[in-house]
């Protein structure tokens, strides 16, 4: 009795279960046959606004920008300055572009976006907040006079992107002249004792903290430091993040706000992103394959250059043995010879890659940052041999 029981229980769960599972497209169905509104939750200022109207119903949809679509926050009611009317077949969605009216949106506080439907009105709302302290840091002190450098660049190249471009790559390898300097120097230095430090390695092998020891006594009577390339990275990484950023949003007509008041002829309208024949936010193709191959080789020859005194005073006759003991020197600080054969090819690689994946100023970016860096080396390296 009790397994027929247990049986008629099983066949009906199994029912229930292939119910569920038939019922949720039909009530899914039921839910998206309407007019929807989309936007982000929060903006911060200038906010770039812009609203998607979804058309989720088996008909289409006719709305007017001006007369049937608005925002509003208290008492002030907000439009956009372009008026037409669109209409919308099913599943088609079409997006209100609110970005060039940035000004709109000073204020802050939550905003109402509604389209009006058959007498009824469709809401969505969105925040519009002030950056925090970082951010109003951030933007104070990196974007926009990195911003601002690049407007001016632009005036002064008749607004063409690939020489602003090319000026403001000089422009940071002249400002990271001095540390650069001396980071090769360190570098350089680093090479030419490394017959000293595998000597040491080889000394003190299993006794990490004499050999730690003896190491930072090395570095100070030889005047090295090992962690010069380390800060010159962290130096560069915020610079390039904002190039980044800036070039990316070059055309974005918010960024104005960050504009300096002797940059009041600049003109966004007149940037042209077309160098030589090359579109600078093209991706891929041809065009990314060759810029990846030129940086490769440029990395390359820039890498071969800096390993010169490594290669040339690099020790002949001499074998280091290296355990699998978790006391080997070689778990305290990585092989040279591994890192100098990563930085000799594996580097140029994965910036070529970089190179290709991203867009074409990108390689442009690498490309004079690293013939700069060449003749920087070529100049280290004649001093050093003296």
């Amino acid at each position: 009795m009790k397994d027929k029981f247990f049986n008629i229980l099983l066949v009906l769960l199994l029912v229930l279960l292939t119910l569920n599972l038939l019922s949720p497209k039909q009530q899914q169905d039921t839910l998206e046959n309407v007019i929807s509104l989309k936007t982000k939750e929060s903006y911060t200022v200038p906010a770039w606004v812009k609203v998607e109207v979804l058309n989720k119903t088996a008909s289409g949809f006719t709305f007017h920008t001006c007369q049937d679509f608005q925002i509003k926050k208290d008492s002030k009611i907000i439009t956009p300055d372009v008026c037409e009317e669109i209409t919308l077949k099913s599943k088609e969605s079409y997006t209100i572009d609110l970005s060039k009216e940035f000004s709109k949106f000073s204020d802050t506080g939550k905003y109402f976006a509604s389209l009006k439907k058959d007498s009824v009105d469709i809401i969505s709302q969105f925040q519009i907040e002030h950056r925090g302290f970082f951010g109003k840091f951030f933007i104070f002190f990196f974007y926009a006079p990195v911003y601002n450098l690049m407007a001016f660049l632009l005036e002064i190249t008749n607004y063409s992107l690939g020489w602003a471009i090319i000026i403001i790559t000089i422009v940071i390898r002249m400002i990271l002249l001095v540390p650069q300097h001396k980071m090769m120097v360190s570098q350089a230095r680093m090479q030419k004792i490394q017959p000293k430090i595998k000597e040491i390695q080889d000394k003190h092998k299993g006794n990490n903290q004499m050999l730690g020891m003896e190491l930072m006594k090395l570095y100070k009577d030889e005047k090295v430091n090992p962690m010069w390339s380390c800060g010159l990275l962290l130096i560069q990484m915020p610079i390039l993040i904002v190039i980044y950023n800036v070039i990316v949003g070059i055309q974005n007509t918010s960024n104005t706000y960050y504009l300096y008041g002797f940059l009041s002829d600049y003109n966004m309208a007149s940037i042209s992103a077309n160098f030589y024949g090359v579109d600078l936010f093209g991706m891929w193709g041809l065009t990314g394959l060759i810029l990846a191959i030129i940086v490769w080789v440029l990395q390359y020859l820039q890498v071969k250059l800096s390993l010169h005194f490594s290669q040339k005073n690099k020790p002949t006759g001499v074998v280091l043995e290296k355990k699998k003991d978790t006391n080997d020197y070689s778990n305290f600080m990585p092989d040279p010879d591994m890192l100098n054969k990563f930085m000799l090819y594996g580097m140029p690689i994965m910036i070529a890659f970089i190179t290709y994946t991203f867009f074409a100023w990108v390689g442009l970016y690498w490309w004079v940052g690293t013939l700069f860096m060449i003749l920087q080396q070529l100049f280290v390296n004649k001093i050093l041999k003296k």
